[in-house]
């Protein structure tokens, strides 16, 4: 119903699947905002103001995590409840809730759809979609529910089991959907040292951040041999980016006394492990961030340039098209015609998306940046923190050097339209946006152009 509702929709407004996913980002984020704009939703009984209620949505739909609110503080449980519902909502895509409804009430799925689904879940191809989606369902299920439960039996005896279930399932949905919502004004930071914590916050996330099509082959799978070339390409270049992040992060930051001096050397190698690897998707944070060495700051703003991987929970340019551009330079600088990796070559079909994607993306990181030092210039704000906070929307990452409650109602806009961007994809945005040309039936002659 859901499904065939929203076609006949979208078949009479003309829409491409690329504007009907905007839209589907769009109306939950619109929805959302109306609720938490409620008195309701607030812990003071009056309202958080239209704009702030915007900005939320926006944060939790898009998975971000940045508030100008702190959600434990500000919002009433019903509030909490509708951050929690909208983080879920945007973390698994619309169509995936649209293919259960569609499901449950026995509606058949037409082709039309399978192929909205197929570019809402960033599959490669119509087969077997549904039964991904489905898929998505089942193993946020698990993952979320096994990481409630070990979360609700840690705070058990600090929160009592009530709150405890709670905030067990707040935070587990928060992680495991890369959002970076918490419910305690410093984040994780009271927990630095904590090892269960810190495994099950992390472990979420980097499932979370993996993929469906990646978590579902290596269940199915298994074996290395076996695993889709995509699997191993995410598995590899999401492990090495975990490694080298804790690794930069653990060295620059052991000797500043504003993170460190007052941790134990377990209490710091914990802290470098989580925020090294928190740093690429979930806006997490167990220790200050603003006061973290300007060299980890920088690195953490590549890190989170960088991204989860296609089809995940997270944000950025992905670690795929990561890989391929890294691959890309490698095969240019040897002078080798193809790209290959495990004996496999790429086309220059996707080298050529992954440029686009790297290009758009830095171009409205740089424009996020700009515009953020013109709105935010009362604040005398180092670019710096300025490139973090735009980097930190678009990817999706929602950590923050403490600019965000300061934002002026311009910034405001400015860091809601990154994080939609973000969450929606560079590419997506722009072939939504475009009018794509058909197919051309002839090509021009090739000439020599200097390039270096």
């Amino acid at each position: 119903m859901f499904l065939k509702g929203w076609s006949m929709v979208t078949g009479k407004l003309s829409l491409t699947s690329s504007r009907i996913i905007l839209l589907g980002f769009a109306i939950p984020i619109f929805l959302g905002a109306l609720l938490l704009a409620l008195p309701i939703s607030s812990s003071t009984g009056n309202s958080v103001g239209w704009l702030n209620a915007w900005f939320t949505s926006t944060s939790a739909v898009c998975v971000t995590g940045l508030v100008v609110l702190d959600t434990g503080m500000a919002f009433s449980p019903f509030g909490q409840i509708v951050v929690l519902c909208l983080i879920q909502i945007g973390g698994l895509g619309f169509m995936t809730f649209g293919v259960l409804i569609a499901v449950v009430m026995g509606r058949r799925i037409g082709l039309k759809e399978r192929l909205l689904i197929q570019e809402s879940a960033n599959s490669v191809t119509t087969q077997g979609v549904v039964r991904l989606s489905l898929s998505i369902f089942l193993i946020a299920f698990i993952v979320e529910t096994l990481g409630a439960a070990l979360l609700t039996i840690r705070w058990t005896d600090e929160l009592g089991l009530t709150r405890a279930i709670y905030y067990g399932i707040f935070h587990a949905v928060s992680a495991f959907n890369n959002a970076g919502f918490a419910l305690w004004p410093d984040s994780l930071s009271r927990y630095v040292g904590d090892p269960l914590i810190n495994l099950v916050i992390t472990s979420l996330f980097i499932i979370g951040g993996i993929g469906f099509t990646v978590i579902l082959d290596l269940y199915r799978k298994r074996r290395w041999r076996d695993l889709a070339f995509h699997s191993k390409v995410v598995v590899i270049t999401s492990g090495l980016l975990c490694l080298v992040g804790f690794l930069v992060i653990f060295v620059i930051e052991l000797f500043n006394t504003r993170t460190f001096g007052g941790l134990s050397w377990t209490e710091r190698l914990w802290a470098g492990y989580f925020q090294g690897v928190v740093t690429r998707t979930a806006g997490f944070n167990s220790i200050d961030v603003a006061s973290m060495m300007p060299a980890s700051q920088f690195f953490m703003i590549f890190l989170m340039f960088i991204g989860a991987s296609s089809g995940s929970t997270g944000g950025g340019i992905k670690t795929s098209t990561f890989a391929v551009l890294v691959l890309s330079i490698m095969a240019t600088v040897k002078g080798n015609e193809d790209v290959q990796l495990l004996k496999k070559r790429i086309s220059q079909k996707m080298i050529f998306r992954a440029l686009a994607v790297m290009t758009i993306s830095v171009g409205v990181v740089i424009a996020a940046a700009f515009l953020l030092t013109i709105t935010e210039y009362r604040l005398h704000k180092d670019f710096l923190v300025l490139l973090f906070e735009a980097t930190s929307a678009f990817g999706t990452v929602g950590m923050s050097m403490g600019l965000t409650p300061e934002l002026s109602p311009l910034g405001k806009l400015v860091i809601i339209i990154t994080m939609f961007i973000g969450r929606l994809g560079p590419l997506t945005l722009a072939f939504a946006l475009a009018q794509r040309n058909k197919k051309q039936k002839y090509r021009y002659p090739e000439e020599k152009l200097l390039i270096g």
